[in-house]
């Protein structure tokens, strides 16, 4: 807080900055990547501004006082979270972009292939939520009840200054270790489609240009759902399933134990039925969209997909068709993951690219089945996110090494990623600087027509799961 002009303590909100969207949330890093791939500029800039919890053979006391930094750095103190403004996020947001007019937009769920999709179409890519954390002084990692408890009064605070959110707590060791229990983890979503983004949109939008809203359908049984605050005990993205996560799950103590906890305290209440998981899209922002295209004369379309694989797999076929109706190749694969992905740098060299969504048996297993039905690549260079600590989900190296086996000519697994992997930490810009001794393949193909993508996702879709309309 400052002093106002007159004297007095000025309660402004805080500054939407790398405090309030957590510094290597995905979408916060989608954001960056497709705002610099549509101004021609890659992610060499991009650094590790999250930091991983884990330090293996540590003496306690120094991983402690490591992890207390990393939470420093990710998270605002209980105090400044109920003085958050989504409609300020929203605005920092839409200023990532150049003021130009563009052909469309997509919306909606953070997967790394939107952004693929929304920089060949020459779109900016706009989240329907953000994720943040607040400290918790008191917590553990095996208390997910004790962090719903805590939660409840920071979130009614944040709430009734924002009323047009859902906040979704998610409580899952399995991806953020021994963080989930020094820090309260929220994904938040817009129940409305936020002002910034209605100005922004109407600013710079060609008249009739189209709007793709995309959709994660994963479901979750989740605590609270219809109070406007809800917990999550696990996550979609761990690699795991619900009940992997109950008190009498073998996983589940590994996972604890990983994290430096017993299991002891696991105190999760019983959830409810399944519903969208936590980078859904809220039923009241999609509904506003529609009604505002409708009122501008934008043609709306919707792209529902049942898992993080199926979007990667179709926009991966989508970006091969593209470039060979250009002329090129479209013979060279580079699989990322995670936030080690640059959009640019795939376009500058004319790569297709499929994106796992972290480095998960699951995620890894869904390269190697879209690769084995797949026409063969020339090269395929791999680059595996390491998550910093340990996991029963996770791919080893050698599930990574037989992902770039598929190359006929070249396979490549990144050293400076599988260095130390899993338990080292890699940041956004590792991917421009091992993308940049790609060669050149110009001139860039024509920019996507938004019709030409959506044929694609609507056939090639359909066997994956994809649901477009």
């Amino acid at each position: 807080m400052r002093e106002g002009r007159a004297g007095r303590t000025a309660h402004a909100s805080v500054p939407a900055d790398d405090r309030v969207v957590t510094g290597g949330s995905l979408a916060r890093v989608l954001v960056a990547a497709t705002a610099r791939a549509l101004r021609g500029v890659d992610c060499r800039d991009l650094g590790s501004t999250w930091t991983l919890s884990r330090l293996p053979g540590a003496p306690e006391a120094v991983r402690r006082a490591a992890l207390a930094r990393a939470a420093g750095r990710l998270a605002l103190p209980e105090h400044q979270f109920g003085a958050v403004d989504a409609d300020r996020v929203a605005r920092w947001i839409v200023e990532q972009y150049p003021q130009r007019t563009y052909p469309g937009v997509v919306l909606g769920s953070p997967h790394g292939a939107a952004a693929h999709l929304a920089v060949a179409l020459g779109m900016p890519w706009l989240p329907a939520g953000f994720e943040t954390a607040v400290h918790w002084g008191q917590g553990g990692v095996d208390r997910p009840g004790a962090a719903y408890a805590h939660g409840v009064p920071l979130v009614a605070r944040l709430r009734a200054r924002n009323p047009d959110l859902h906040v979704r707590q998610v409580h899952c060791p399995a991806t953020r270790g021994s963080l989930a229990g020094s820090t309260l983890a929220f994904a938040v979503r817009w129940q409305r489609l936020p002002r910034a983004y209605r100005d922004f949109l109407a600013a710079w939008l060609e008249p009739g240009a189209p709007v793709l809203l995309l959709r994660d359908s994963r479901t979750w049984p989740v605590f609270g759902e219809t109070r406007g605050h809800s917990l999550q005990v696990g996550s979609a993205a761990s690699g795991l399933a619900p009940a992997d996560f109950s008190a009498s799950s073998r996983t589940l103590r590994q996972v604890l134990r990983s994290a430096g906890a017993d299991g002891s305290r696991w105190d999760a209440p019983r959830p409810g039925p399944p519903v969208e998981a936590e980078h859904a899209v809220d039923d009241g922002f999609a509904d506003e969209l529609q009604g505002w295209a409708a009122r501008r004369s934008h043609p709306l379309h919707r792209v529902l997909f049942p898992c993080a694989e199926a979007l990667s797999a179709v926009t991966a076929d989508l970006y091969r068709h593209w470039l060979r109706g250009a002329g090129k190749t479209g013979d060279r694969l580079v699989v990322e993951c995670g936030r080690l992905l640059d959009p640019w740098q795939v376009l500058r060299a004319g790569l297709v690219p499929y994106w796992c969504e972290n480095a998960t048996r699951r995620a890894v297993t869904g390269a190697e089945w879209w690769l084995a039905g797949s026409a063969p690549f020339s090269s395929v260079d791999v680059l595996p996110e390491p998550p910093g600590m340990q996991s029963p989900a996770l791919a080893g190296l050698a599930q990574w090494l037989a992902v770039a086996s598929f190359g006929r000519r070249r396979r490549s697994l990144d050293r400076g990623a599988a260095r130390g992997y899993p338990v080292t930490a890699v940041s956004t810009r590792r991917v421009s600087e091992v993308l940049r001794g790609q060669p050149y393949d110009t001139p860039p193909p024509p920019r996507l027509r938004a019709a030409q993508a959506l044929d694609v996702l609507r056939d090639g879709g359909a066997h994956q799961g994809l649901l477009v309309c």
